[in-house]
């Protein structure tokens, strides 16, 4: 019989050595500048976190900005945009690459600036010092300028909602020069200048006639420009038929309170709308703002609307792999996973918690792999049963239920390694905070406990994936773990090519193949 001890002392010296704090102050491992960047690109907010606040974490992205090449910094920012779907971090990385030599930023602004919002998104950050400048400049003027002139009418009529600043303020910022009189006339209605009315183009003369009588056709401008207007019933139909997706599944409840559901024909529409496959991929929307956005629907809205969200939720998630082997998944369900996603925003904090997203993702592979294992922890290993041909919303909410307690994210492979259990493939959503395992060796006890496993199972991979910005992991990056920061659709991708064979630096690399 072996001493277990001496078994135990060996397996902590082959540890690597840990080489950072985490915001707990136990021992962990700082990721590189290349993949502590890109994972707060894709997962951070500029918002209040359960440990970082707002300018922790810009102040973290400006230092690590400034260790890698502005080509990386330009692909990390087109990444965050198309494929995390962020909005303030790719803006605000755009904005500091602005501030840097060659052309990275040029070729980046096109491919992050494609709508008014982040226009002016773009803009704000440029003029709020957070960079440190408050202006544009001229190479970035330029750029704003090509974007208004090549925009069409449309976009520049739906990109005059929001303020701070509104397109209004963009106009007078940088003076574009109008190519047409159609142009001119629009850039001055809405910089409330003189404007010649036969000019207008079509979109904001229907606008202004839909005003001064409001029983014609809708026109096909944003609905929050129509909002202060007395409409009929038929013609907030109208406008909900022309509208996008994701402004369909925002104002579920305010479609209720208007009594649109009454009209049958329109909740059939509705409800084939939002589980319109094109539609949904089209949206890029984030799987858990579908849970949202379920999660708070009114009593009054039909079940067939409840249905057609939960056929959304299993479209954006249809990319979820079948992974060979035994799979277990470990969603962290300790009390700091109940923090807001995105942070804590005043006046506009999501109720999506880190922990919704955690239990979403356990319960998304557990749906497409039906005998995988699902280990909730917090200090310890949290039992719970789970039925795989549940909705992805119905165990999901199970999970997020649990909910307490402090950080052990070493518990689920302590008990694989005190069942001698058979794995293959272990993923872990967490925010990577543990600290009641703090081990006495030289590496975290995530790691050691991992050494342990892969004894017994020497193809075994570990994936951690991080839904919080913060630089440091509990276990390091290698042939047989992954970290990854942030969670979309993408990220069932990304583990998929590792499990099959790509390096751990997979992460990385996605963010280096980005064309600009």
């Amino acid at each position: 019989m072996a001493n277990k001890s001496l078994f135990a002392s060996i397996v902590g010296k082959l540890v690597p050595a840990t080489n950072a704090r985490n915001h707990e102050g136990a021992p962990a491992y700082e990721l590189t500048p290349k993949a502590a960047l890109a994972q707060l690109a894709v997962t951070g907010t500029f918002n209040g976190t359960f440990y970082a606040d707002a300018r922790t974490q810009l102040t973290d992205v400006l230092a690590l900005a400034a260790e890698v090449e502005p080509e990386y910094l330009a692909k990390v920012a087109v990444y965050a945009a198309e494929s995390g779907y962020m909005k303030d971090m790719p803006a605000t990385l755009l904005a500091l690459l602005s501030t840097l030599p060659g052309d990275a930023f040029s070729r980046a602004f096109p491919a992050i600036v494609k709508n008014g919002k982040m226009l002016r998104t773009f803009v704000q950050v440029m003029r709020s010092g957070a960079i440190g400048r408050k202006s544009l400049g001229s190479r970035p003027k330029r750029l704003v300028e090509a974007w208004l002139e090549t925009a069409s009418d449309v976009s520049i009529m739906r990109s005059s909602v929001g303020n701070d600043p509104s397109l209004a303020d963009v106009i007078r910022m940088v003076h574009p020069k109008p190519a047409t009189e159609s142009r001119r006339a629009l850039y001055a209605y809405l910089i409330g200048k003189p404007y010649d009315v036969a000019a207008l183009p079509a979109v904001a003369a229907e606008f202004e006639a839909f005003k001064r009588d409001p029983s014609g056709s809708v026109p096909n401008v944003p609905f929050q420009m129509l909002t202060s207007l007395d409409l009929s019933p038929r013609q907030q139909m109208e406008i909900a038929r022309q509208s996008g997706w994701q402004m369909l599944r925002q104002n579920l409840n305010t479609f209720e309170r208007q009594r649109l559901f009454a009209d049958e024909g329109f909740t059939t529409w509705l409800a084939s709308r939002l589980r319109d496959e094109e539609a949904v991929r089209k949206a890029r929307v984030f799987p858990y703002q579908i849970m949202a956005t379920y999660s708070a629907l009114a009593k009054g809205v039909p079940a067939e609307i409840r249905e057609a969200l939960q056929d959304a939720m299993e479209i954006a998630l249809r990319n979820v792999p079948d992974f060979a082997g035994r799979v277990v998944v470990c969603p962290d369900v300790s009390g700091s996973m109940a923090s807001p996603v995105t942070g804590y925003r005043q006046g506009a904090t999501t109720k999506v918690r880190c922990i919704d997203v955690a239990a979403l993702v356990a319960a998304a592979v557990l749906r497409k792999n039906q005998r995988a294992r699902v280990l909730p922890f917090e200090q310890t290993v949290v039992n719970v049963a789970l039925n795989p041909r549940d909705t992805v919303l119905t165990n999901a909410a199970k999970l997020a239920a649990i909910g307490g307690g402090g950080t052990n994210c070493s518990a689920p492979l302590a008990r694989l390694n005190g069942e001698k259990a058979a794995v293959d493939l272990v993923i872990f959503v967490s925010d990577n905070e543990s600290w009641v395992d703090q081990s006495a060796t030289r590496g975290t006890a995530m790691m050691a406990e991992w050494q342990m496993l892969k004894r017994r199972n020497p193809s075994a991979k570990l994936v951690a994936i991080d839904i919080q910005p913060y630089r440091t992991s509990q276990v390091t990056d290698g042939a047989d773990i992954l970290n990854i920061g942030g969670f979309s659709d993408r990220v069932f991708e990304v583990i998929a090519e590792f499990v099959s064979g790509a390096g751990p630096d997979r992460f990385v690399k996605r963010i280096e193949a980005v064309d600009l």
